[in-house]
């Protein structure tokens, strides 16, 4: 028996950065599958279109807006239609990110601002957008986080650092912000299948995959 009751988000309003592919476009898709209206956000409208019509075709309601979670003002921006044109928002995802393979010894200064400023700023500029809304009658906040946050790992230091602060953030504003009803949470999903961080990060070779399969407790990919 599912764990899951039919429609338990049926009312609610979910926004979801990183929307258009991979963790966040599975989470947007089970959101709506639960009854959520969801707000897509992501820099390539192209992809926002496809999961948003997805979505749609199955009969849930989806908006996607292109958004450089960089930039406050766009973000902003999103958060106010999504309240406007969906009615309020009850759930932030905050799910884009950035990632390649680098030793710490020739990582350019821009590079490292790069994922930093994707996934720390990004995931600071969504929080504090959503905070007055999901403060009206309580919220839940969700940012997807990585192992490198806590596990040394080489060619990762930028990215290390960048979820690092996520998770410290995170616990920061959950301090913060329980007082208003906002719950504040990150998961770490670890290697997920079929997306395009393990597209430019896992060897194509068979062989090295199945050895770093062994290592997971279930033997495969997420």
């Amino acid at each position: 028996m599912s764990i899951f009751r039919e429609g338990i988000l049926k009312g609610r309003v979910a926004l979801v950065t990183g929307g258009g592919s991979g963790i966040g476009a599975g989470i947007a898709k089970r959101l709506a599958e639960q009854g959520a209206k969801v707000m897509l956000l992501g820099r390539r409208p192209e992809m926002l279109d496809a999961v948003g019509g997805e979505i749609r075709a199955k009969g849930g309601v989806a908006i996607g807006q292109p958004t450089d979670v960089r930039e406050y003002a766009d973000v902003e921006k999103a958060v106010e239609r999504t309240a406007s044109e969906l009615g309020g928002l009850d759930i932030v995802v905050s799910s884009a990110a950035g990632n390649f393979l680098s030793p710490a010894a020739t990582l350019s200064a821009n590079g490292f601002k790069a994922v930093v400023a994707i996934d720390l700023l990004g995931t600071f500029n969504v929080c504090r957008a959503a905070f007055a809304h999901l403060s009206k009658q309580g919220g839940s906040i969700v940012s997807i986080s990585a192992p490198q946050a806590f596990v040394p790992t080489a060619l990762q230091v930028h990215v290390g650092a960048a979820k690092a602060g996520i998770e410290k953030m995170t616990r920061d504003l959950a301090l913060e912000w329980g007082g208003a009803g906002i719950r504040v949470n990150t998961v770490v999903p670890g290697p997920i299948e079929d997306t395009e961080g393990m597209r430019r990060l896992a060897p194509e070779d068979p062989a090295t995959q199945a050895k770093m399969k062994q290592r997971l407790p279930l033997g495969r990919w997420g």
